[in-house]
């Protein structure tokens, strides 16, 4: 398995923006795409944004336009751009492995907390 180490969470403002960063451990970086979820409390963990490995993307319809995946593979880290953030995006932001058809891959990390407030 791979471990996945997530930051770049904080308190911003509705507008604001955040960098969230995801750091791999293991081999197998390359080898599948990567995605962010997040879970608002009381809620089920959600489907963000994926990207392959050779760089398609895929969002939510919630965070189309506001929202960007990316990756590095040489440092084995992805990463969200989240501009014009909204109190509704506030929740704890995961990362992680997944397959052809969205399975995550490996145990979940801690996240990182996102919280939109004025």
């Amino acid at each position: 398995q791979v471990q996945l180490v997530e930051s770049g969470g904080g308190l911003v403002q509705p507008g604001g923006s955040l960098r969230l960063s995801c750091a791999a451990s293991g081999s197998t970086f390359n080898i599948y795409a990567m995605a962010w979820y997040r879970q608002a409390p009381g809620k089920q963990r959600e489907l963000v944004a994926s990207i392959t490995t050779r760089g398609s993307t895929n969002y939510a319809d919630s965070v189309k336009g506001r929202f960007t995946i990316s990756r590095d593979n040489a440092k084995k880290t992805a990463y969200l751009q989240m501009n014009s953030l909204k109190p509704e995006d506030t929740a704890v932001y995961y990362c992680n492995q997944i397959t052809p058809y969205n399975d995550p891959l490996n145990s979940w990390g801690q996240g990182t907390q996102v919280t939109v407030s004025s």
